[in-house]
């Protein structure tokens, strides 16, 4: 017989409908699997960020500007893969 009071900390609910992970519970992707956002397809890899560049005072404003665009485009990488699995909501 089970037991009443056992409560488990990953269930369904709205008759099935949404998964839910209580606090303590947890969800674990095994090798080889994957989160797969509603449009089926995963994000694309978004490249490592440089850390080619040092702090000094012959930085260029062009340099520092290719830079920082460079992190605005990872950024935005980012956040659209977020969206894209339905952790984000989309702007």
């Amino acid at each position: 017989m089970a037991d009443p009071t056992y409560q488990p900390k990953v269930y369904r609910t709205n008759n099935g409908d949404r998964q839910v992970i209580a606090s303590g519970g947890e969800l674990k992707v095994e090798t080889g699997g994957k989160v797969v956002p509603n449009s089926g397809t995963q994000a694309s890899h978004v490249a490592d960020a440089s850390v080619a560049h040092a702090l000094n005072v012959t930085f260029s404003d062009t340099e520092v500007e290719a830079a920082l665009n460079a992190l605005g485009t990872n950024i935005n990488f980012i956040l659209a893969a977020l969206e894209g699995a339905g952790i984000l909501a989309s702007s």
